[in-house]
């Protein structure tokens, strides 16, 4: 016989397709009913496993027996006049049948009825306003494109057991440390600390929290701190089964206690199967210190920093610092911390005491000599470079060796977002910006730092509008991102659609957007006597404490009343400017949005060349920022309008509206700065050109 006739006449063909039909028909009604049950995943994949390996022996068992009246038999041991396998066959025919037709109810049924159920639960929600109307509709926020990396991992805030609450500070160190440390692992994908910080420390509903951050795996832990004694609990859960993949408890003093975030660190990256490095286990594994006041003093230091109390909180943090590196001198990463929140502080006129170039560079050339190869020293000698020398290429360079060595350290790529786009990078700055959002999913302050710092320099206001309506999902009460939208509207010429956003923004708020905002638009509503009660307590203040916000409302508040014909009060206002712009240490040039506008100062002092020196002087001084010297081309071009040099000043206006700045046509007719030149017909076309949104080189 030939082969295929004997594979017909033991069955075998007909054994396959029986066996194909039946193991589809399974797998089909498995894959119904076990999301049903909420059945793990592997039990899918270990049923289709055992039915493939099942294929072959069934075969193998048709060709080698036979169903007889008095049994299973070898078939070599049946006669061929006593074979009943013909009638087998007709079973077998007729069960295959039934199966083929069963399949095709079964396909029909889920066409036809199931898919338009799916397709109905799977439909997008309508937009929501709010994370809290979002969770009541069941859904989430900015879910991620793709499904998460299974090596991807978000540490919720660790809960405070100790009965003392002012040990709070100690759980979110922890949290913090231990955070910092897997975002050392380049395998892992770790969101970062501002994403997970609105979570509770052990929340129900994992799953969800897990797809809002876009994570596999959540770490949670408590902390329980009593006198010298410390009891620490930490748990990795695979957020999508509740499967618990590690758990561990630590009962340290705190004169033991250095190292625990790196020994937590590497349990979870062997959990996750994460590789590490030679150098990464190695940076892992190390202690900061081993003095207990140094370490408890440091963890003081982050929880200030990270309280979002902006630069109160950083002074606050660089008191817990300089504590920490009294305590331990060799202590590292105090040192780095601390010449990066100094570096700050510089940069904006805060603590200028204590906060000064010497101070930030011994701060971050210790922590250079202790440990030049940590990535915190590295990014406290980048933000000596970006805030005090200015040195934008060489700061660039160092916060990309520092990224390199954590490329999970998202306060890395909004540094190296920020310098990139001083050089005019934006592409660059574009791309980090995206790798930081996507590493911090839920942190709102980040989405209106993208639109405000990147987008909106570049006139791109519908991208400002969006990444801003992001923020206002996340933080519905963000005034930061009102203000945004409301500053949209100012360059656009809509100040009653500004009024409305601005109606969301406190007016005594001392943050800088939600102040110049205010301060914008009562100067471009022409309004003295409202910019004068906005300013009051500004008035009534301390020079060595004015703000760049107040700098500027204060320089437009001078000019409004100069306008209003209170000259006397104007030119007292603007002369203390001057003075205290004079006694500041160092200068004003380092301090970021005075330097430049000091030259209207002068100006409106009638002080004219000091006024046109002190501009060129500025942008000189700012010829490597693309930013600042925008800003001080524009200044020097309203120095010129008011002084009545209409062909100067409207000779730098072309360039202005269309390289990335701040000006737009609508502006010329708002400020009451071009006011000199207004009437002129050159400065009237170039009110009336469309708005000049700058193009990026590629991924537009």
């Amino acid at each position: 016989m030939s082969l295929f006739t004997e594979l017909k006449r033991r069955n075998v063909i007909r054994m396959a397709g029986l066996y194909v039909v039946a193991a589809w028909l399974i797998v089909q009604v498995a894959g119904t009913l076990l999301p049903v049950y909420e059945a793990p995943a592997w039990v899918m994949k270990t049923l289709i496993a055992l039915l493939a390996i099942g294929f072959v022996p069934a075969l193998v068992f048709s060709w080698a027996f036979e169903l007889t009246p008095d049994g299973i038999r070898r078939d070599d041991e049946v006669p061929r006049d006593r074979s009943i396998a013909p009638q087998t066959a007709q079973r077998m025919n007729r069960l295959l049948i039934a199966g083929l037709v069963l399949a095709l109810a079964y396909f029909g049924f889920d066409k036809f009825v199931l898919a338009p159920r799916r397709a109905e639960t799977e439909r997008p929600a309508a937009p929501v306003t709010s994370e809290k109307a979002a969770t009541a509709a069941g859904v989430a926020i900015s879910l991620p494109a793709v499904p998460p990396s299974d090596k991807s991992i978000a540490v919720l805030p660790f809960q405070n057991l100790s009965d003392e609450k002012a040990n709070a500070f100690f759980a979110d160190g922890m949290q913090d440390e231990i955070l910092t440390k897997l975002s050392k692992i380049g395998a892992l994908r770790v969101i970062s600390r501002t994403s997970t910080q609105r979570y509770a420390s052990a929340p129900e509903h994992l799953a969800e929290i897990a797809r809002q951050l876009g994570v596999a795996n959540i770490l949670e832990g408590s902390v329980q701190k009593a006198g010298n004694a410390v009891h620490i609990n930490v748990q990795l859960i695979r957020a999508a089964t509740d499967e618990h993949l590690w758990a561990e408890s630590y009962n340290r003093t705190l004169d033991d206690i250095f190292g625990v975030e790196g020994e937590v660190a590497q349990a979870v990256a062997v959990a996750l199967k994460a590789t590490l490095t030679g150098a990464e286990r190695q940076v892992v594994a190390a202690k900061g210190t081993e003095n207990a006041k140094a370490y408890e003093a440091y963890l003081r230091g982050r929880a200030a920093d990270n309280s979002g109390a902006s630069f109160l909180g950083q002074v606050r943090a660089v008191d817990n610092y300089f504590e920490a590196v009294r305590e331990d001198p060799n202590f590292a990463q105090a040192w780095a911390l601390c010449a990066v929140v100094m570096s700050n502080l510089y940069f904006n006129g805060f603590d200028t005491e204590r906060s000064t170039p010497a101070a930030v560079r011994n701060a971050a050339e210790t922590a250079m000599r202790l440990q030049p190869e940590l990535a915190e020293s590295l990014l406290a000698r980048g933000a000596w470079m970006y805030r005090v020398q200015r040195d934008f290429p060489a700061a660039n360079a160092l916060f990309k060796e520092a990224l390199a060595k954590e490329p999970g350290n998202v306060d890395i790529l909004v540094a190296l977002l920020f310098v990139e786009r001083r050089q005019g990078l934006w592409n660059d700055s574009i791309a980090h910006f995206r790798e930081a959002l996507a590493r911090n999913p839920r942190d709102a302050s980040l989405a209106i730092q993208g639109a405000s710092e990147i987008y909106f320099h570049l006139r791109r206001y519908d991208d400002v509008r969006k990444l801003t309506q992001q923020a206002l999902t996340i933080a519905p009460d963000s005034s930061a991102a009102y203000s945004s939208l409301a500053q949209v509207e100012q360059r656009l010429g809509n100040l009653d659609a500004a009024d409305a956003w601005l109606a969301h923004v406190p007016k005594e708020s001392k943050e800088y957007y939600e102040r110049i905002v205010h301060s914008d638009q009562l100067t471009y509503r022409r309004n003295a006597a409202g910019l004068a009660a906005l300013m009051a307590p500004a008035l009534a203040g301390p020079d060595n404490v004015l703000t760049n916000a107040d700098v500027a409302a204060l320089i437009h508040l001078g000019y409004a009343q100069r306008a209003a014909g209170q000259t006397a009060v104007a030119r007292a206002l603007l002369e203390r400017l001057a003075r205290a712009f004079a006694s500041r240490p160092g200068g004003i040039d380092h301090v970021t949005g005075i330097g430049p506008l000091s030259p209207l100062v002068y100006a409106g002092l009638g002080d004219w060349d000091r006024a046109i020196a002190a501009a060129r002087h500025q942008i000189e001084f700012t010829s490597n920022d693309v930013l600042e010297n925008g800003i001080a081309k524009m200044v020097l071009a309203q120095v010129h309008a008011q002084k009545g040099d209409r062909d100067a000043a409207i000779a730098l206006l072309p360039g202005l509206l269309s390289d990335p700045g701040d000006i737009t046509p609508a502006l010329l007719v708002l400020d009451p700065m071009w006011d000199p030149i207004r009437d002129d017909p050159r400065f009237v076309a170039l009110t009336r050109q469309p708005i000049a949104s700058y193009k990026l080189d590629s991924h537009d």
